[in-house]
């Protein structure tokens, strides 16, 4: 019997990182869902995965903490033995013009979106299986240039500079490392606070005329840890209907 290779995605227990670990687990990956503070929402899709036949676990880490993030892949290696799929969901965004935005709140998106995609591409940097795959999220506001997404943009700009150049660094191991940048996509994170017309306008900027599941962006993330997906490395693909 093969055996079973493992997915770990941070920030998997709702929204688009739950439709990942979802769609991983269908494919055959042992699943570690990843969450910050959560519990109750990481076991739900841990129960989903299992009651479906598949393998998955829950794990608590802050990926902005590099010591917990190192503490996490160990455990992942003690509970597995092996790390196959790491696929970096875990964000935050705040709104705001820039010239209004608190510096409180800049650490914060600074914090997880980059500094904690640092913290965990340096430890599967070390500890990824051969064959292995790195699958990061980011935006296409970072095409759009929206106002008010000025430091969540810049952080996912960042984020794919890292997917590009670790990319690089990995040569010889046969690891792909991209990212997908979703547009306008049905989560709370993306829905709260906006009006149904705003919602309603943003469909429409794409040519498909409508704000993609979160099982649209799951399907692409598949995809690249599958290995039809072996030869893509180094993109980030903008996965938004035409948007951008």
């Amino acid at each position: 019997m093969t055996e079973r290779k493992v997915a770990l995605v941070t920030g998997g227990s709702r929204g688009i990182g739950a439709a990942i670990a979802l769609k991983l687990a269908e494919e055959g990956f042992a699943v570690v869902v990843n969450y910050a503070g959560n519990h109750a929402a990481a076991d739900s899709v841990v129960k989903k995965i299992i009651d479906a036949g598949g393998k998955a676990h829950a794990m608590q880490a802050n990926i902005a903490d590099a010591a917990a993030v190192q503490a996490l892949f160990e455990r992942i290696e003690a509970t597995h033995g092996r790390l196959d799929v790491l696929v970096n969901n875990a964000g935050i965004m705040t709104l705001a013009p820039l010239g209004q935005m608190a510096p409180s709140v800049v650490d914060a998106q600074i914090d997880i979106n980059l500094k904690g995609t640092i913290n965990t591409l340096r430890e599967a940097a070390n500890r990824l299986q051969d064959g292995g795959r790195i699958i990061n999220l980011s935006t296409s506001v970072v095409g759009l240039k929206l106002e008010n997404y000025a430091v969540y943009a810049a952080t996912k700009a960042a984020v794919e500079t890292l997917t590009a150049i670790l990319a690089k660094e990995l040569r010889g191991r046969d690891i792909t490392v991209n990212a997908v940048a979703p547009g306008p996509t049905a989560t709370d994170l993306f829905l709260q606070g906006k009006s149904d017309e705003l919602v309603e306008r943003l469909a429409k900027m794409a040519p498909l005329e409508r704000i993609a599941e979160p099982d649209d962006i799951a399907h692409v993330v598949a995809f690249l840890a599958s290995p039809a997906g072996g030869w893509v490395n180094g993109q980030t693909l903008r996965a938004n209907g035409g948007t951008v």
